[in-house]
């Protein structure tokens, strides 16, 4: 746990970007409900990369859902967006309520214990609107989330804790990296929801046109 009450209004970042973090948005009872949920009802599968022109399954589980169904092409592989259910919607309007923004689409992942993490990356896809917000929010275990600014010696952390909230915004995909590294002392499941929102209107408007998958 975070020794101190989190500050929102405090930037973790010293340039090039903004990351705040909210503390815990949902009550502890609340959190465990929506976290009992989405283990159980999201259908979770091995998240997939292309890396060095070997094609790796991970043992960490993902999952894509969004207004319409989108392509999202990461790590080589392309995904397409699942219908909202009534939990993700619910979670949607929390995240829109705190930080002002909209969202159209949403990445999940499960991290079963310490021994699966993600290695350093920015959110930076070109399906992704230019410098638009990114909300990530946490449920299960507490995990540390990592910055390191890709040019200059700046880096910083947080721990994000059970049923908290941080929003980055600006050009920090275009500056920083970020990752979830490692850890043998952490023996229970994560589940992360990193709310996005999708840029190409063409892509859109493809996607809007398709027969929407119940």
């Amino acid at each position: 746990m975070n020794l101190f009450p989190a500050d929102p209004t405090l930037n973790l970042l010293p340039c090039n970007g903004t990351a705040h973090y909210h503390g815990p948005v949902l009550g502890a009872d609340e959190a465990w409900r929506f976290y009992e949920a989405l283990l159980l009802e999201i259908p979770w599968q091995h998240d997939e990369a292309v890396i060095f022109g070997r094609h790796i399954v991970t043992a960490r589980k993902v999952a894509w859902y969004g207004d319409v169904a989108y392509d999202y092409a990461y790590s080589g592989t392309t995904k397409q967006a699942l219908p909202w259910n009534a939990d993700l919607l619910a979670l949607k309007a929390v995240v829109e309520r705190i930080t002002g923004e909209r969202f159209n689409s949403c990445l999940l992942n499960l991290y079963h214990d310490g021994n699966e993490g993600m290695a350093w990356h920015s959110d930076d896809e070109k399906s992704l609107a230019r410098n638009s917000a990114i909300a990530s929010l946490s449920f299960g275990a507490e995990r540390k989330f990592c910055f390191k600014h890709k040019r200059e010696p700046h880096a910083t952390a947080i721990l994000l804790e059970h049923g908290s909230l941080l929003v980055m915004r600006g050009e920090t995909q275009t500056h920083w990296l970020h990752s979830l590294p490692k850890s043998k002392k952490v023996t229970a499941p994560r589940i992360n929801l990193t709310f996005r929102t999708m840029g190409s209107c063409e892509q859109t408007a493809r996607a809007a046109a398709e027969p929407r998958r119940a």
